[in-house]
């Protein structure tokens, strides 16, 4: 629409954002989302603003105490305050590169204080110092910062794979000195169950022996009783000759080569009748 030199423009603007009106250079107010109609080129639009949240990623490098170089990347999000536009449209060229340099002054100056392991578990204290730094100095431009992040610390490869080199050397020892406890127990558990075996074998040979012991006195008693003359002796001398005759098939049943003498039996009676008189007389 054209009139007295001018025409009336209808411009639009869209939601959250908010539009800077200029009357011939000079700030005239904001203009909220909807249809405005404007005395062109008396007015005009000069800019808009953006009313959503926004986020900018820094990556910043440092060193840490033990002198460790590291890339820091901190995410910052932010938006204009709409009370504030004024300020955050001519107070700052560049919101973004302003925001920047805090982040970079803030970074340098924190992590350096701390070594790369205290870094790594430190992200927190690293994001809040940077809020807190950014806070109060971007509201006076009519900018709010909502949160900062430390979204990635990263060291140089080399110092990642001397890092990962370390913690699998302390992983295999760990596992080494498992291993060798566990080895310590299962030899000790194999001693402790061979004694164990050993005693009950021990026990079962003594009643092996007091069995075999009872079963002659049995025997003797027996055969001493039921045939007439027959003596004790001559009861041991069939029971001996009879032990006797069964080793012997015994030993020949492993294929081995023996000498052999009727004499041993007589031999064998003496040594253990002469073993017998020297205990009791012990």
């Amino acid at each position: 629409m054209a009139g007295n030199g001018g025409c009336f423009c209808a411009q639009c603007v869209r939601t959250q954002e908010v539009a800077v009106l200029e009357d011939l250079g000079q700030f005239k107010g904001l203009l909220e989302p909807g249809l405005h109609c404007t005395c062109w080129p008396l007015a005009q639009i000069a800019g808009t603003l953006s009313l959503r949240i926004q986020q900018l990623d820094v990556i910043c490098e440092t060193k840490t105490r033990d002198n460790v170089f590291v890339q820091v990347a901190v995410a910052v999000q932010f938006r204009v305050l709409l009370e504030s536009a004024y300020d955050a449209y001519y107070r700052l060229s560049d919101p973004r590169g302003q925001i920047q340099s805090y982040v970079f002054d803030v970074v340098r100056s924190t992590v350096p204080k701390m070594e790369l392991d205290e870094a790594f578990a430190s992200k927190a204290e690293i994001a809040t110092a940077t809020l807190n730094q950014l806070k109060d100095v971007m509201k006076d431009y009519g900018y709010e910062i909502m949160t900062t992040l430390v979204t990635d610390l990263s060291p140089d490869a080399k110092v990642k794979a001397s890092m990962n080199e370390i913690n699998a050397s302390r992983r295999l020892k760990e596992a080494a000195s498992h291993k060798a406890e566990a080895d310590k127990v299962r030899q000790v558990k194999a001693a402790e169950a061979e004694a164990e075996a050993r005693y009950l074998s021990g026990l079962g040979v003594a009643r092996q022996r007091k069995a075999i012991v009872e079963g002659l006195q049995s025997s003797v008693s027996e055969f001493s009783q039921e045939v007439e003359g027959a003596t004790p002796k001559d009861v041991m001398d069939i029971l001996l000759l009879s032990q006797y005759f069964d080793t012997l098939s015994v030993v020949g049943a492993n294929s081995l080569i023996l000498e052999h003498d009727p004499a041993t039996v007589a031999n064998l009676q003496q040594q253990v009748g002469k073993s017998f008189l020297e205990g009791k007389r012990r």
